[in-house]
């Protein structure tokens, strides 16, 4: 066995391998896979997959994965065989309901790239001749199919071997060395392999594996089950892999595919029955493939009736196979990809499904040898679980929560009921007095609208009011008093979900200057917004950050991903930069084997080579500090009658910031609004928090102030046009295109992404950001839908939203640079009916001037 490499991937299932052999396409090749069973039926999910690929998901990433996954499986051969079947994919809809929602789905399809067509019951059953008469409709992509798992596996490696990679079976991994904050070596039953890198591709074992090496793999192996049925007398005579297009029945919590004569079927129509990583059984045991349990037939039987009313062919037929295989589930249905937070070098590339791992191992193969893959995969990052949910009991309770509402209509605003109120701000109490409707970010509660603003309803006879439909799930009109009522008097809102970074030290302004594109030597009490660039010049982030002193900045991030954008602070700032951060416990128990704390290893390759005088120190202080915004055109009086402090504009001007008390409460006061009106967000210490609250909300009760939730402040910042990182820009889109230009100093010095922000400004956008608003009056989307000319796709929307104020339905799409001009007419594809809508010019809303430009 080879004593070092540089690249040790651990698990040879399907994503083991696509990794190997994606590092070996782009050149690197001193690679060792290590897999406890045998190559390549290695008894992991791999080796029992139907191996299904539908590939319009709601997901713009994972339907990357998968068209990525299909041409790549389309490529291979193994065996004599090919490893992808292009025999098309059917959604089923048993109910008008979900064929409705088959309407929205077909606008993901044409977002994203993926040909796709609604048909009706007589097509349907064209496809498949068996299906029941009962069937409403189907969503059919014509390009999905079967993919053959272990011989797509055994294709990749045996063209990474041929490149160099070793592939060692029957090697089991005993523990993973760690020094220094970083991987250094794999150690296995057959020796120890130095290593400067590893990949965990283990799949259900995954969190064993991460747990050795002292990193989090939030992930709980579920069973799953499957039948196989004997030959159908409605088959007899079929040769081959299949014909039938694979189907998926999301009403019966079923899919199936066809195996020559008979037919499989998968179901997830029982309670979820999870299995405990260290309960999987060993390879040694004989005849047992670990990832396939004992098929429990009472589970099966309510599956088994629908089954067989979907496909009465299925009536009496004998079922030849039968098992429950585990799958990995995480907290959130994405999976857990890149490098870890908690340990260098330490990579995770888990919980991935056949369908995807092609586009997967790609991916994950360009973020280590280029440092950027080439699409934005946030979703999917390691780094987005906040300390709450690195702990066992939470994957538990909400992988629980994911296996049992899988098949059901999917709305973006539905929110989990699981693990809950794990973090409240220090002004719950208070919100939940007045009746908050709380949504969950990163495990904090937010509150969307306050039900007890229901009467200010009565001002406002709106067509918004009767909003219908899709649209009108998980939402409330008082969202649109809210808006109207913070335009035009004051609201309080809570925005103490945002990540607050606190950078301190004699290296923190060369170190900003480096990370970030816009002038962060600024007077002490000076605020800049800035992008954040990578090498290709896409924006990995966008930052608030406020100079607090020479060596002293806040700087304020997004909530979700707060903790990526920590990690990128610390690996691009050089080598003396050390990162603190406290975990909070919330209401769960620690699970087994996790750290109270996370203490972010440094950059330096060993400890002892790390300099001590602390140039840069970086601390997550989100929850010492809780943030309440007052804004509106009343805010100045109102925070002048709770603090003896000047707030004038002369004395306090627009983005700037310094220490003020209000109601006898010490507050960091910074003079910035992300909704487009006078105001100011206050950072509170968390003990004072309530205190704080009181006073503003006893000076603002004569100004009509309310509180307002985070459906007004989205509708707000929509109106203004303000971006928001994840939906109008991340690392797929630069600076210029998405308006930002306002916010880079491309001569300011050498910054990370300099060189490409040159490149894009010389080269001009091909594609621009750009506003519409719908003709319609009552008419809004939500977003993902395409925005149409004729029959083409000229992009999909990122942010949606109904402007309150301005009377119209807003949407903002990239464009390309000819169709971005005010005044070109589009169509946006909702629910498959064409919206009329335009390209107008930024921002619709201006406090100071006309309240409506379009």
């Amino acid at each position: 066995m080879r004593d070092h490499a540089s690249v040790v991937t651990v698990g040879a299932g399907i994503v083991g391998c696509s990794v190997a052999y994606h590092l070996s396409q782009l050149g690197v090749t001193d690679v060792v896979v290590v897999e406890q069973g045998p190559l390549f039926e290695t008894g992991g999910s791999t080796s029992h997959a139907p191996g299904l690929i539908f590939q319009v998901n709601p997901s713009r990433t994972m339907t990357e994965f998968a068209k990525y996954s299909v041409d790549l499986y389309s490529r291979l051969e193994g065996d004599g065989g090919p490893c992808f079947y292009p025999v098309g994919g059917l959604e089923a809809a048993w109910t008008e309901e979900r064929f409705t929602d088959f309407r929205r789905r077909r606008g993901l399809a044409l977002s994203y790239g993926v040909d796709a067509e609604l048909i009706g019951p007589r097509e349907m059953r064209e496809l498949v001749p068996i299906v029941s008469e009962r069937v409403v409709g189907a969503l059919y992509v014509p390009s999905d199919g079967i993919g053959k798992a272990v011989r797509a596996a055994e294709a990749m490696a045996r063209w990474a071997q041929t490149a160099g990679v070793v592939f060692h079976a029957g090697t089991r991994v005993t523990d993973i060395e760690v020094s220094g904050g970083r991987v250094r070596a794999v150690v296995t039953d057959r020796g120890r392999i130095r290593a400067d890198l590893v990949v965990c591709a283990a799949g259900i074992w995954g969190p064993k594996v991460g747990q050795m090496a002292g990193v989090s793999i939030p992930l709980y192996p579920m069973q799953h089950q499957y039948a196989r049925s004997g030959p159908l007398a409605a088959l007899k005579g079929q040769t081959g892999e299949a014909s039938h297009p694979i189907m998926r029945h999301q009403d019966g919590g079923l899919y199936f595919r066809q195996h020559g004569e008979g037919y499989g079927m998968g179901s997830s129509d029982h309670e979820p029955l999870p299995v405990e990583p260290e309960d999987i059984v060993d390879h040694g045991e004989p005849g047992v493939m670990p990832a396939a349990m004992a098929f429990t037939v009472a589970d099966f039987e309510p599956a088994r009736r629908s089954a067989e009313e979907f496909i009465p062919a299925l009536k009496g037929a004998e079922l030849v196979e039968g098992f429950n295989g585990m799958f990995s589930f995480t907290p959130d249905a994405m999976p857990v990809l890149g490098e870890s937070d908690e340990v260098r070098g330490f990579w995770a590339a888990e919980a991935v499904w056949i369908a995807h791992a092609g586009g997967v191992g790609n991916a994950v193969a360009e973020w280590i040898v280029k440092g950027t893959p080439s699409i934005d995969l946030r979703e999917c990052d390691i780094t987005r679980f906040h300390p709450h949910a690195r702990r066992r009991p939470y994957w538990l309770a909400r992988g629980v929560e994911q296996y049992r509402e899988g098949p059901t209509v999917h709305h973006p605003l539905d929110q989990m009921y699981s693990a809950r109120d794990t973090r409240p701000s220090p002004f719950h109490a208070r919100e939940r007095e007045l009746g908050a409707v709380f949504f969950e970010s990163a495990g904090w509660e937010i509150p969307q609208w306050y039900e007890a603003n229901g009467p200010l309803l009565d001002g406002y006879d709106e067509p918004w009011k009767a909003r219908k439909g899709w649209a009108a799930r998980n939402w409330s009109p008082i969202a649109g008093a809210e808006h109207r009522t913070a335009r035009e008097r004051a609201a309080l809102f809570d925005l103490t979900a945002i990540t607050k970074l606190e950078v301190t030290g004699p290296g923190a302004l060369a170190g900003l200057q480096r990370v970030t594109a816009n002038q962060m030597d600024q007077p002490t009490g000076r605020i800049t917004y800035t992008s954040v660039l990578n090498d290709r010049g896409g924006i990995v982030s966008d930052l608030t950050v406020t100079r607090l002193a020479d060596d002293r900045f806040m700087v304020m991030t997004s909530t979700g991903y707060g903790y990526r954008d920590l990690k990128w602070l610390r690996d691009q700032m050089g080598d003396d930069v050390t990162v603190t951060t406290a975990c909070d416990t919330g209401s769960l128990a620690l699970g087994q084997g996790e750290s109270p704390h996370l203490n972010l290893p440094p950059r330096g390759e060993e400890a002892d080579q790390m300099p001590d005088d602390g140039s840069v120190s970086i601390e997550d202080v989100s929850n010492e500090l809780g943030c309440l915004c007052l804004w509106g055109p009343r805010a100045r009086e109102i925070v002048s009658a709770a603090s003896g402090d000047d707030f004038s504009n002369e004395a306090f001007p627009y983005r700037g910031a310094r220490h003020v008390t209000i109601g006898g409460v010490p507050a960091l006061a910074i003079r910035l609004s992300y909704v487009g009106e006078l105001g100011w967000e206050l950072y509170v210490p968390w003990e004072r928090g309530e205190e704080l609250w009181d006073a503003l909300w006893e000076a603002g009760r004569s100004h009509g102030m309310i509180a307002a939730g985070t459906a007004a402040f989205t509708s707000m910042r929509i109106e203004k046009g303000y971006r928001l990182w994840g939906n109008d820009i991340h690392t797929e889109y630069n600076p210029y295109e998405a308006g930002l230009g306002f916010a880079v100093r491309p001569n300011k010095g050498d910054f990370i992404g300099r060189d490409a922000l040159r490149e894009a400004r010389k080269a001009g956008p091909r594609r621009k950001l750009c506003c519409m608003t719908l003709d319609d009056p009552e008419a809004v989307v939500m977003g993902s839908e395409p925005v149409m000319s004729g029959e083409r796709a000229l992009g999909f929307v990122t942010s949606a939203d109904y402007g309150y104020s301005v009377g119209r339905g807003i949407a903002y799409a990239y464009l390309p640079v000819e169709y971005s001009e005010p005044g070109t007419s589009v169509d946006i594809l909702y629910f498959n009916e064409r919206y009329a809508a335009r390209v107008v010019e930024e921002p619709l809303y201006d406090p100071e001037g006309a309240r409506m430009k379009v």
